[in-house]
């Protein structure tokens, strides 16, 4: 194998696979990226037990000439060093590997040699077909995982809740992640031939957003038994898929509500910020909403040791009861108000005890639910 590269294109590459690269592995050639030349390409790949990241860098980028290969061929390079030496040199890589498996790389006067494995001993690719997918955009991709990874759990005693719930039914693809105290629910409309419900943990799904940034085009998503793949023009992520039952999210959104207000996203989010600033000595974050005047809301907090905030928002509109006080965990609900992009939002209330609804105006794909928590 012979190659010359482009030190930073080739460096970004390796950073990228570098992520699904375990270094506790017992296996060491899974402490390693393969890297693979074509006459028209190079592919390098980072795999663990969970995840698989595999890059494609092509001749050209934008028009300018990144990779020039002279022998096709491919090798498993430890990815520490690897990662390591490439960050630190000046200007092209030249890399050769000859028959015993020697790496040389060298870059102006400077020529590094290191051991590497034959990639005949890296494990395959996961296999799927290729014929089913669903296309999405990658812009949209990332919103939607914004918009829900934040609520999964963190706690590894329950690995499902760990997860992102996707549900492919009747043209539509649904996100969910809940931590048993609230619920983030995101759902868009697909052409799809794919139906079944997946687990995917939410590291992956953070980490395929990274990859997306750099790749604004549309992303396709096929499904195996064990893994789910998604596919873009430069990259391609696996990732092994969680099993188990997820909870039954639909019997927890609320059928009916008491009070419903209509408030200014950006202005609640905010005001929760600065109240948040006392909700620290409580385990919850505690910050209480309440109604005043039947058209004003109250944010405020307490705290034993620094003192207090409070302040009032107008409320655009309100429905039902006006008689409301409610505690809430102020930091799920920064998370939920962040990922809003629409500029208001309802707020369903069933009583000081029962978790409230959050949903952007005109939009009925998105919608989040947090219980409330004790003020004592």
């Amino acid at each position: 194998m012979d190659f010359l590269i482009d030190n930073e294109c080739f460096y970004k590459a390796i950073s990228d696979v570098n992520k699904a690269v375990s270094l506790k592995t017992p296996f060491p050639i899974l402490s390693g990226i393969k890297i693979s030349a074509y006459h028209d390409s190079l592919v390098l790949i980072g795999s663990n037990s969970d995840i698989v990241i595999e890059k494609v860098i092509p001749l050209t980028l934008d028009g300018v000439k990144v990779l020039e290969v002279n022998k096709s061929g491919s090798v498993v390079i430890p990815a520490t060093h690897l990662s390591e030496i490439i960050k630190k040199l000046p200007a092209k890589v030249h890399l050769r590997v000859n028959d015993k498996q020697l790496v040389t790389i060298q870059s102006e006067e400077i020529v590094t040699k290191m051991f590497g494995f034959n990639s005949d001993e890296y494990p395959k690719l996961p296999q799927f077909d290729e014929t089913d997918y669903i296309k999405i955009s990658s812009t949209e991709l990332i919103e939607i995982i914004k918009q829900t990874t934040f609520a999964v759990s963190k706690n590894e005693s329950q690995p499902v809740l760990t997860g992102v719930k996707m549900l492919f039914k009747d043209n539509h693809l649904s996100f969910a992640a809940t931590d048993s105290h609230r619920l983030a629910l995101r759902e868009i409309i697909v052409d799809s031939n794919i139906n079944g419900s997946f687990i995917v943990p939410s590291t992956s799904l953070n980490e395929l957003t990274k990859l997306i940034n750099n790749d604004n085009s549309e992303t396709r998503i096929y499904v195996n038994d064990n893994f789910m793949v998604f596919k873009a023009s430069t990259f391609t992520l696996f990732s092994r898929l969680i099993e188990g039952n997820y909870p039954n999210i639909t019997g927890l959104l609320p059928k009916n509500s008491k009070t419903i207000i209509t408030l200014d996203t950006a202005q609640l989010l905010r005001g929760i910020d600065r109240a948040c600033l006392f909700a620290g000595e409580w385990k919850n974050n505690n910050v209480q909403l309440e109604i005043i005047d039947g058209k004003k809301i109250k944010i405020s907090s307490n705290s034993s040791k620094i003192g207090g905030i409070e302040e009032t928002q107008n409320i655009r509109v309100i429905n039902g009861e006006t008689d409301l006080t409610i505690s809430l965990d102020g930091s799920y609900l920064i998370n939920a108000l962040k990922v809003i992009k629409e500029e208001e939002i309802r707020l369903s209330f069933g009583g000081s005890m029962r978790p409230v609804l959050i949903e952007p105006i005109n939009n009925p794909y998105y919608m989040h639910l947090i219980s409330p928590v004790r003020s004592y």
